[in-house]
Formats: structure tokens, C-alpha cells, sequence
């Protein structure tokens, strides 16, 4: 596996990571806070016009051509930068349309996603539901396609969004994943918010008519498409929870070099310095372990269990950073209006998204002993 980025993959990172410090600042940041905002449209206008939003699409729908690996590279700045875009949730949703769609579907989602001028996302949480895999929701077949009913949960973006990926069951128990307008008939949003602000929704489903022409994976190849989803949206959720990770070590360690206590500085303490160690350690785990699933997920090698292991490190190396950082910057950590308040939400909100470091044992867990029978 060769890790090295690029001129290309560097070019575009630079290009982000300078639009993004210049607009999602401490300031700007707090502005929209207070206005009840976390969506930033204008950001997400910019990255569009700068080609990022579509750096990870097809050029005919208006994109960069390039892949997983990129959007992984740009999930990180978003991290970094705790960007309120929804570059995972609608790149994402956009990819498997433009991988699996058919010329219909990607003519008529993708080309205004590319441009900024749409936003996607995919409902994979359910309450009372631990396996994302096998979603309770359903799709019964009708004459003119499939009628779907189900409660959706945590579903980003769902009241902003043109399309909602929706992964459902049929009568057989075969996944499919269907289109959904969320202003459609049957389709009823409830507000909810994410520990990060994010915007979130209930979504309730109830016999939405779903035609032929919205049905992105029937039963023949929705298994595939769903995993497909799951295991770039755990990596995804990894990488974006690396730059998390990265840039509260980088903010603990310029705070506890410039701090003094008892006339030395607060680094220089034996504790301080070992507890920073640890979570440098930590981030180039995750750093490490995001890598080799992008690497294996877009060279279309069969990734789900490293993707597990990448969401893991997510769970348990944030966790264990989030607190490190908290901790060393003492008082000032836990002052809400001090930027590093916005890592550690953002920091639980990625560890506990499409379960926590548990679930993703209990996952590599059962696919060990599926090896073993």
C-alpha cells in the first residue's frame, strides 16, 4: 500500500484547507451559532465553485474525476477546520448514484450537487435497530414500483436535501435502496439535532410511492449497495474524525507551550507531556488504520472489516484525544465559548454515528467467526 499522496490529491487538499481556514473560523463559526444556524451555505458555495464539492465525481456530471481517496483527504480538513458542510453526507450519497445509478439518476441528482446547488443524503439509522445492514424498514412491490414504510432516524441534512438514500427490506428479506423526495407524499420530518449541532431529522415513511425510475438498487444488487454505503461512510466518519483528533493535539500542544505554571511551562511537565504522547500516538493510529481502508475501499478490494477497525481507532483514539485535550488546557477546556468546545462535541458526535467502539467489535467479531464456521 503507498500512502503518498499525489500533486494532484496535494493541490486539491491545499485548495480546502485555504478556503476552509479562511471562512469556517472561530468567528464566523460562533456568528452562525448564535443566529440558530450550523449550516454555512456560502461555505459550501465556495467549495463548490473551487471544485471541491465535486472533485470525487464523474467529469460528464460536472465533477474532478477522482475518488474515495480524495474525499477522504478533504473529510479530514473538514475535521480539522470543523466545518458545518455536509461534504460526507452528499459526496457520499452523490458517489453511489454515480457509481450505481443509471444514466437517468445521474443526469437528473448529480450535476446540481457538483455545482453546489443540491445536497443529498442517506437515512442508514433506525431505532431499535443495532445492524444498519439489515434495516427494519420496508419495500413492498407495487404496480408501479415499490412502497416503502419505515422510521428513520439521525438522517442529516433531511429537510435540506433534494434525495434521501433510503435502505429498506423487501417481503423476501433482500435490502434495496431506494430514492426518496423528502417533500413526497407520506414522508413526514421531524426535527432533531446532533450533540455537534449538526442538522438532523426523523424520518417517518409511511407507504411512500416510490417508482421504478427511484429505485437505486433492487433486490438483485442492494446488499452490495448498502455495504457499499456502510463501509465508505464508517471510513468516512474516521477520516473526518482524524482531523478532529489532529488539530485538537495541535491546539493542546501550542496551549500547553505557551501556558506557564510555577514558572515553566505547563509542557514541560512530566504528566502533560506523557498524556500528549499517548494521544500523539492515538491520532497516527487512526491516521494509519483510515488510510489502509480508503486505500483498500478504492482500489475496490473488499474493505468492511478494515473499515470497522478505522471506525474503532475513530471511537476509542478520539475519545481517549478528546479528553487528553480537555484536560490539559484546564479551565479554559471546558469554557464553551473557547474553540476547542466545538472538537470535543464534534469528537462524540463521530465516535457514536453508526454505533461506538462496541458495535464495531461486536461487528469484527461476528465476521471472525463467520471465517471460522
Amino acid at each position: 500500500m503507498d500512502f503518498t499522496t499525489t500533486e494532484d490529491q496535494q493541490a486539491l487538499v491545499g485548495l480546502a484547507t485555504q478556503i476552509l481556514g479562511e471562512r469556517a473560523t472561530p468567528k464566523r463559526l460562533r456568528e452562525l451559532e448564535d443566529n440558530g444556524g450550523w449550516y454555512d451555505e456560502d461555505l459550501w458555495r465556495q467549495l463548490a465553485d473551487a471544485g471541491v464539492v465535486g472533485a470525487a465525481l464523474a467529469a460528464d456530471v460536472g465533477g474532478g474525476g477522482m475518488g474515495f481517496t480524495e474525499l477522504a483527504l478533504l473529510l479530514e480538513q473538514v475535521g480539522a477546520h470543523v466545518a458545518p458542510v455536509p461534504l460526507l453526507e452528499t459526496v457520499l450519497a452523490a458517489m453511489a448514484i454515480d457509481t450505481f445509478g443509471t444514466p437517468a439518476q445521474r443526469s437528473r441528482d448529480l450535476h446540481d450537487v457538483a455545482a453546489g446547488g443540491a445536497l443529498l443524503t442517506a437515512a442508514l439509522t433506525e431505532s431499535g435497530r443495532d445492524d444498519p445492514a439489515r434495516p427494519l424498514t420496508t419495500a413492498t412491490p407495487d404496480s408501479s414500483g415499490l412502497c416503502i414504510s419505515g422510521l428513520k432516524s439521525a438522517v442529516p441534512f433531511a429537510s435540506l436535501a433534494r434525495r434521501i438514500l433510503v435502505p429498506a427490506t423487501d417481503p423476501n428479506g433482500r435490502p434495496v435502496v431506494v430514492l426518496v423526495d423528502p417533500t413526497a407524499t407520506g414522508v413526514t420530518l421531524r426535527a432533531q439535532t446532533a450533540t455537534n449541532g449538526q442538522p438532523q431529522a426523523e424520518v417517518e415513511l409511511v407507504e411512500v410511492a416510490v417508482p421504478a425510475d427511484d429505485v437505486l438498487a433492487g433486490p438483485d444488487r442492494g446488499a452490495e449497495v448498502l455495504a457499499w454505503l456502510l463501509d465508505r461512510t464508517l471510513t468516512g466518519l474516521a477520516a473526518t474524525a482524524l482531523g478532529v483528533s489532529g488539530r485538537a493535539l495541535s491546539m493542546s500542544a501550542e496551549y500547553t507551550t505557551g501556558r506557564e505554571q510555577f514558572g515553566r511551562a505547563v509542557a514541560t511537565f512530566q504528566a502533560v507531556g506523557h498524556r500528549l504522547a499517548d494521544a500523539y500516538i492515538d491520532v497516527e493510529a487512526m491516521r494509519l488504520t483510515t488510510l489502509q481502508a480508503v486505500w483498500l475501499l478504492d482500489a475496490g478490494v473488499p474493505g468492511r472489516d478494515e473499515a470497522s477497525v478505522a471506525k474503532w481507532w475513530a471511537c476509542e483514539g478520539g475519545h481517549r484525544v478528546a479528553h487528553a485535550a480537555q484536560h490539559v488546557h484546564g479551565g479554559v477546556g471546558v469554557d464553551v465559548e473557547y474553540p476547542l468546545s466545538r472538537y470535543f462535541r464534534w469528537s462524540k458526535q463521530l465516535e457514536l454515528t453508526l454505533g461506538g467502539a462496541t458495535a464495531q467489535l461486536l461487528r469484527l467479531g461476528a465476521a471472525l467467526a463467520a471465517d471460522l464456521v
